[in-house]
């Protein structure tokens, strides 16, 4: 069962007030005393933020700046080779800054007067019903954190090259806003814990890693792989199925690899179709039906898999 939204390094409040971050052993910036004193000072301007009050700025040093650049600007070249259209659009109207790492206020800024949507500060896990649902108020948790400058083109986790090349040019675009806004009414609407796992992971497989189809060719409008400098280069030789509601909300994933199974949608509106009416109607009933679906369609098909 999911506990969060997704995979960020545990954040914890120590007696005296002061806030750490726990990075894994094998993280890039773990032996790195600067970076991870960094790191916490990130995370506290997260918690101590007073909702409705403006994101407090986070002081990015000139390193910082300097990753952000480097890969944005190498992210933008693969981008018109392989982002969807509509994704595009979104970068255009947006505007992101290339040469230093935008401020969340900033990014909010901009995206308020284009689709409504603003950012709100997360310095780590955040429950995956408070994640989602606030998507249907045109709120996005995001980190404010980059990636250790040492692997400028890898991060173990989500950070705001993620958070905001990735996701902020898509809720740039009125059509993939709307969705995300679904998505978040979706996780409102029902009521277990199985079925709102169910609506996640439908997300997964699409606003964060889904493919659809344009002028013959497979395009990626899913913010993981736009996000990610090497899985945006590998995604087309995955095992693309068409979109299925059914197997998306029971498939399992590893967030720590390459995801090596994916869904295309025909079309930009076959996605609005499928996906976005899922999510505009879909309940506890609706989903546990779905869910027994999902088990024999896969059930089947390692059936087929085994047969001589």
């Amino acid at each position: 069962m999911f506990e969060e939204a997704q995979y960020f390094a545990p954040v914890a409040m120590q007696e005296d007030g002061s806030v750490v971050v726990e990075l894994a052993a094998n993280h890039p910036g773990v032996a790195d005393p600067v970076y991870r004193e960094r790191r916490n000072a990130i995370a506290a301007l997260a918690l101590n933020h007073i909702p409705g009050e403006p994101i407090p700025e986070a002081a990015y040093t000139e390193q910082e700046h300097e990753v952000w650049g480097l890969v944005s600007r190498e992210l933008a070249i693969k981008h018109r080779k392989y982002a969807a259209g509509e994704y595009l659009e979104g970068c255009r109207r947006l505007g992101l800054p290339e040469d230093r790492i935008p401020q969340l206020q900033e990014v909010g800024d901009l995206l308020e007067p284009l689709t409504g949507f603003r950012y709100l500060p997360a310095a780590g896990l955040v429950p995956l019903r408070d994640f989602y649902g606030v998507l249907e108020d045109g709120l996005f948790h995001s980190t404010q954190y980059i990636r250790h400058h040492s692997v400028p083109f890898y991060t173990p986790e989500p950070d705001v090259i993620h958070e905001v090349v990735g996701h902020a040019n898509a809720l740039a675009s009125d059509r993939f806003a709307a969705l995300y806004r679904l998505a978040g009414a979706a996780a409102r609407r029902v009521e277990t814990d199985e079925a709102l796992e169910f609506v996640s992971k439908v997300f997964w497989f699409t606003m964060e890693f889904g493919v659809l189809t344009e002028d013959g060719e497979d395009r990626t409008y899913g913010a993981g792989i736009l996000s990610s400098y090497g899985e945006i280069e590998e995604f087309r030789s995955m095992d693309i199925l068409p979109l299925d509601l059914s197997l998306m909300g029971t498939t399992t994933y590893d967030i720590t690899k390459y995801q090596d199974v994916l869904f295309r949608a025909a079309s930009m509106s076959h996605l609005e179709d499928v996906v976005g009416t899922f999510w505009a109607t879909c309940d506890d009933d609706t989903i546990a039906r779905m869910v027994a679906d999902g088990g024999a369609d896969r059930g089947a098909g390692r059936r087929r898999a085994g047969a001589k």
